[in-house]
């Protein structure tokens, strides 16, 4: 079988996310929706608009979100929209917060710990998706990456809920650790299964603090940015990120390694494996 392609620049500009993109040689069929994190109020690392309006508007896409399943500045429909807007995301492209009017199942047949995942509705109004996915560190994932920003990420509120409780949305904080990153496996292939080859993945490795982009109090980033990397495997984009920590010789290393193992960050993409959703082998393949 072959490997997978995860082609990585160490360049971080827009023209190098764009170069990322187009040297993995996919067209996006239709209306494109473009996953990214809008970034928590108080949030001092999430990416900003102007870094990816020229990606967006590459693709013509529009930006998707969905509401959050905790106490803060994106929990509501309309708190969301205010925080779009402070935040300059409705300056630069269309935006949808797709669970705006309500949720749609997607099957998981394959799922290890929950057989149902819940997404916006609005995401049937979308051909294809092109996912930017801000690496970092993560307080309960151990690191964000493209597996999270399209399980958590593009779950609805109640989604979010019972990814995180393991399907029991009662138990949202309280659910067994490995069974909630298995439950975020589960669902990112019930979205790979969605769009069926017309979905493509990249992260960028900057502003890496131990921190999600979710948190309105977050850590400075202890660690050296490294790059930006794409692919058409989400498993492999992800692996790929996590062994070019490892590689990495910047003292700030260690202090993003510690958040990923104590929380046994890799077990999302184990398990993402396991189940098909890609493959951890890859081939890097570093553009000029």
């Amino acid at each position: 079988m072959e490997k997978a392609k995860v082609y990585f620049t160490k360049v971080i500009t827009p023209d190098a996310m764009i170069g990322a993109y187009e040297a993995m040689e996919v067209k996006l069929p239709g209306k494109v929706a473009v996953k990214l994190h809008s970034g928590e109020v108080g949030n001092q690392n999430f990416l900003r608009p102007d870094f990816m309006k020229p990606m967006i508007d590459h693709v013509k896409g529009t930006i998707v979100e969905c509401n959050t399943a905790y106490e803060g500045r994106r929990n509501t429909t309309k708190e969301h929209w205010e925080t779009m807007k402070l935040h300059g995301w409705t300056e630069i492209a269309e935006v949808d917060i797709l669970d705006e009017e309500g949720e749609m199942e997607l099957s998981v047949p394959e799922g290890q710990v929950i057989q149902r995942n819940f997404v916006g509705s609005h995401m049937e109004k979308y051909d294809s998706m092109l996912v930017l996915s801000h690496f970092k560190g993560h307080p309960m994932g151990g690191f964000g990456g493209a597996l999270k920003n399209i399980s958590i990420g593009l779950a609805s509120s109640h989604g979010k809920a019972y990814i995180h409780g393991a399907g029991k949305v009662e138990e949202i904080w309280t659910s067994d650790h490995d069974s909630f990153l298995e439950s975020m496996a589960d669902a990112s292939k019930s979205i790979v299964e969605y769009y069926r080859g017309r979905i493509v993945f990249i992260n960028v490795m900057k502003n890496m603090s131990v921190d999600c982009d979710c948190c309105a109090v977050a850590e400075d980033p202890a660690m050296a940015d490294i790059g930006i990397l794409a692919s058409t495997d989400p498993v492999a984009l992800d692996q790929a990120c996590l062994d070019l920590v490892y590689a990495s010789e910047d003292p700030g290393r260690d202090h993003l390694l510690e958040r990923i193992e104590s929380r046994n960050g890799v077990h999302t993409i184990e398990a993402a494996a396991g189940i098909g959703v890609g493959s951890r082998a890859y081939e890097l393949v570093e553009l000029s």
